[in-house]
């Protein structure tokens, strides 16, 4: 049956006398199990009062029966852990896991299950996808159609409740998803969903760091700006060293200095080295971690280099580069041709000895046409020397080239993203 359907209905004693109307149902979360209903609130007069679900003897039809005619007149107060299905999901905003989207609950289907009650699956409000739908309204007003409940378990229930989120903290989902999905529901999240949303990141850090250098720099900078010193270094302390220069560079000026000093004397100096150059720039752009052998190693060299840079990220990977007594670029081998090399080959047979290269002060829509130009996935930077300075790597280019609302941009829906059925 539906909540909606069951909202107003009349109350009645065993005898059939009128006692009251329902005015909210109760349950209690259970992770990836269905929420079990554990009591319904009746309203008498001006009184809120709570009704045990096993006092309860007919739950649906045309009136709701009680199966006895004692009523606690005592007033209802919800308890540590309740979920009310009409305060807290009907008309509430809900995570749909499949599609990493925040949706709004229009209605909620309960189902009898192993002698209980429990909330089986969920109906969200829907925009028509095609003018006729839009002339003809929203799907369930005056249409005649049916709204269209998908299973529980597909959705994160109650974003931005604040009285049952330690409740559902334990069952959070929202960590399984990608740090770019995280971003983009905080940038359409309200204030109270941000705040939710990051309390369950901030339980891995890892993932939070990730999900900040993803976030549109206004928000990522109204998010740290919230936390003390000491927090946004313990953030900024995980993220790639490009993305925590540009974040502290956003960051008022009067808090930049004391932000730097917490950082680890690593990534502070990483991080000062950046701030020298402008944003625009290669210097701006460039990660400053990378992998370099000597110009007379051979394959099995680089690639055991390769598999012992665990701390970088995967994109800084992607290429190794030969370096000279005197750091200079002496070449770039790419990780496709290590693997398939024979490892006991000389790595300057393997590596483009004249790789194409940038200067710190290159601007970045020339950067941009060079990797479109050679089809480069990254590009080192160096000086006037020829020493290696940093890598940019094509999705700082991207970010940096793109125009400037392409966050607001609606993300392109997985072709699996519904399970292959049409909802």
């Amino acid at each position: 049956m539906r909540l909606s359907e069951l909202l107003r209905q009349p109350v009645a004693d065993s005898g059939g006398e009128l006692l009251g109307r329902l005015s909210d149902v109760i349950v209690r979360l259970r992770g990836a199990d269905f929420p079990v209903v554990t009591g319904l609130v009746v309203t008498v007069g001006s009184r809120s009062l709570f009704v045990p679900i096993d006092q309860v003897g007919v739950l649906g039809g045309q009136q709701l029966r009680l199966a006895s005619a004692r009523l606690d007149l005592r007033q209802f107060e919800r308890r540590e852990g309740e979920v009310l299905l009409r305060a807290d999901v009907l008309g509430h905003r809900l995570l749909d896991v499949d599609s990493a989207r925040l949706i709004r609950a229009a209605d909620l289907q309960l189902a009898p299950g192993r002698g209980e009650w429990v909330v089986s699956g969920v109906a969200s409000h829907r925009r028509p996808r095609s003018l006729l739908g839009r002339l003809a309204g929203p799907a369930g007003s005056g249409s005649g159609s049916e709204p269209q409940f998908r299973e529980w378990a597909r959705f994160e229930p109650l974003i931005g409740h604040t009285g049952s989120a330690l409740a559902r903290r334990p069952f959070g989902r929202i960590r399984r998803l990608k740090p770019a999905q995280i971003a983009d529901l905080l940038e359409g999240a309200s204030q109270a969903e941000e705040t939710e949303i990051l309390g369950q990141v901030h339980a891995d850090p890892e993932l939070e760091a990730d999900v900040f250098e993803e976030l549109e720099e206004d928000l990522a900078t109204r998010l740290l700006g919230a936390r003390t010193d000491a927090e946004i270094a313990d953030v900024l302390a995980r993220m790639r060293a490009d993305d925590a220069a540009d974040a502290i560079a956003e960051l008022p000026q009067r808090r930049r200095q004391p932000v730097l000093d917490r950082l680890p004397p690593g990534q502070q100096a990483k991080v000062r080295t950046l701030l020298g150059y402008h944003p625009a720039s290669a210097g701006g752009l460039m990660g400053v971690d990378f992998v370099t052998v000597g110009a007379g190693a051979v394959v099995a060299d680089a690639v055991a280099a390769v598999a012992a840079a665990g701390a970088l990220q995967p994109e800084a990977l992607t290429s190794v580069y030969l370096v000279d007594e005197r750091s200079r670029l002496a070449g770039v081998a790419r990780l496709v041709a290590l693997v398939q090399a024979d490892p006991a080959t000389p790595l300057a047979d393997v590596a483009d000895s004249d790789p194409v290269r940038v200067l710190a002060d290159t601007d970045v829509v020339d950067i941009a046409v060079l990797m479109s130009d050679y089809n480069l996935i990254t590009i080192p930077v160096v000086d006037r020397r020829q020493r290696m300075l940093g890598v940019i790597t094509v999705d700082d280019v991207l970010e940096a080239t793109l125009p400037a609302d392409w966050r607001r941009r609606e993300a392109a829906e997985p072709p699996d993203a519904r399970g292959g059925q049409d909802s």
